[in-house]
């Protein structure tokens, strides 16, 4: 990591945030409006680079609303082929840059009826239904211990700020838990059943193990979905990442404006 963390620090002038954002899919308008630095994945030492539509693969630094913040535009994930410590490894590296804040963004489909596509969901909580954890394997006890609470992974005082901020913007935010499944297909309408049943409200391929790596290193997180479809089942429309895209630009502003105010009042 220390080849990581020179090669940033060199680059950015020693740059220093406090706060992390994960722009999911659609999402990344932000990181190019307000771009101090900008970094490509590939030539950042022991980072992976993205091969997803919509996900421009960069790490981006910039002063938003008086806060220092890094953005990753763009995240890696589990179905790309990478492990999950690849896909995890830039968050303990906001870690080490003096990141205490993580606010994670997605897209994702919905399983909760009464949802909508082009509404944000708050995530309340979530299930790990990927196969696998990014805590396997051997514990680096400088980032957390060995067996972390998870009991409250989504920092309840950050739902209240984006609950206000909501308020404040005229936005009938959701509150909901998201699960995560491997992909890279979509679910089918059995497993959406299984997830309505389990409790899911959303369904995508991202986020859970940024959040469980977060928590386990000690940052705050807040997660936002943004719901671009209904999964399979909901409707009779065939799912396609095109459509995925497609809503998240649609959203772009709204989203926008609400990071923009959960920035100005997150502790």
């Amino acid at each position: 990591m220390k080849d990581t963390l020179d090669y940033i620090n060199t680059y950015t002038d020693n740059f220093q945030p406090e706060i992390g954002i994960v722009l999911g899919s659609g999402l990344g308008e932000l990181a190019d409006k307000y771009c101090e630095y900008s970094i490509p994945y590939s030539q950042i030492p022991g980072f992976e680079s993205s091969s997803v539509v919509g996900h421009k693969g960069q790490l981006v630094f910039a002063n938003i609303v008086n806060r220092k913040v890094v953005m990753m535009q763009g995240r890696l994930h589990f179905y790309e082929g990478y492990s999950m410590l690849q896909i995890t490894y830039p968050i303990k590296v906001m870690k080490r840059l003096g990141v205490n804040t993580l606010i994670l963004t997605n897209a994702a489909g919905i399983v909760n009826k009464s949802f909508r596509p082009g509404d944000l969901m708050v995530i309340t909580d979530h299930i790990n239904f990927m196969g696998d954890n990014p805590l396997k394997g051997h514990n680096d006890e400088t980032f957390g211990e060995r067996f972390p609470d998870m009991s409250e992974i989504y920092n309840k005082g950050l739902i209240k700020i984006a609950d206000t901020a909501g308020r404040l913007l005229n936005l009938n935010l959701r509150h909901g838990v998201y699960m995560a499944t491997s992909g890279p297909s979509y679910e089918t309408p059995a497993e959406i059943v299984m997830a309505r049943t389990m409790g899911a409200d959303a369904v995508g391929m991202s986020t859970v193990p940024e959040s469980i790596v977060a928590n386990y290193c000690g940052m705050k997180v807040l997660g936002i979905s943004c719901l671009t479809n209904y999964a399979s089942g909901v409707s009779t429309k065939k799912l396609s990442h095109a459509e995925v895209v497609t809503t998240a630009n649609d959203v772009k502003d709204k989203f926008s404006a609400l990071i923009l105010m959960i920035l100005q009042n997150a502790k």
